[in-house]
């Protein structure tokens, strides 16, 4: 438990600071889950747009320090190669 000011301070702003962090890969993984469904479903268009709206979403949660860059760029890459076979198949 923080005894000092400033230790009680900072527990309060990792506090804030996590349940920040904790919404915003919510919302990511809910435009993740958007394209997943899409691409399962077989809709090439549906799953182009999910991916369109998905992309801007995970660059969103890099600049702002919740996911790693590389991490990222990894998922679109792999997502990316998904929908183009949607489209192919």
């Amino acid at each position: 438990m923080a005894n000092t000011p400033s230790a009680k301070k900072a527990t309060r702003k990792i506090a804030r600071r996590t349940a920040i962090n904790k919404a915003r890969r919510s919302r990511v993984r809910t435009f993740l889950r958007k394209v997943e469904e899409a691409i399962l479903s077989g809709d090439a268009e549906a799953a182009k747009t999910a991916f369109r709206a998905a992309e801007p979403e995970l660059a969103r949660a890099v600049s702002r320090g919740v996911m790693h860059r590389n991490t990222v760029s990894r998922k679109i890459s792999r997502l990316s190669s998904r929908v183009k076979a949607v489209g192919a198949a």
